[in-house]
């Protein structure tokens, strides 16, 4: 079962969403929700890069990356590698979506 599906854009910003979703990935583990046992079955979390997540004039503005987490459907922006520690801590061990960088949606 995936508990959480993370999204990370690798697209605009050279280098910058491979270096977020490798220290995701590495605090996962390090914080032991990589793997775990929730309501009694193994869950895990996932983290992967994709080409495009269509929310750059979103998030142009700062150095970081745009991540999505499922399945909440929640969008962060300018997320750079030392958020990391506080996206898995906060967003997916305690439930708490990090307001600094949430992403209000423009359409």
């Amino acid at each position: 079962m995936i508990e959480h599906h993370l999204f990370v854009c690798n697209h605009q910003k050279s280098g910058v969403g491979d270096d977020v979703a490798k220290a995701l990935k590495a605090e996962l583990k390090l914080q032991g929700l990589k793997t775990f046992v929730s309501r009694g079955q193994k869950a895990h979390n996932r983290v992967q890069t994709c080409n495009c997540l269509d929310l750059c004039k979103n998030c142009k503005k700062g150095a970081g990356a745009a991540v999505v987490i499922y399945p909440e459907g929640v969008f962060y922006g300018n997320v750079r590698p030392k958020d990391a520690v506080r996206l898995v801590h906060e967003h997916l061990g305690l439930g708490r979506p990090l307001t600094d960088l949430l992403l209000s949606i423009k359409k």
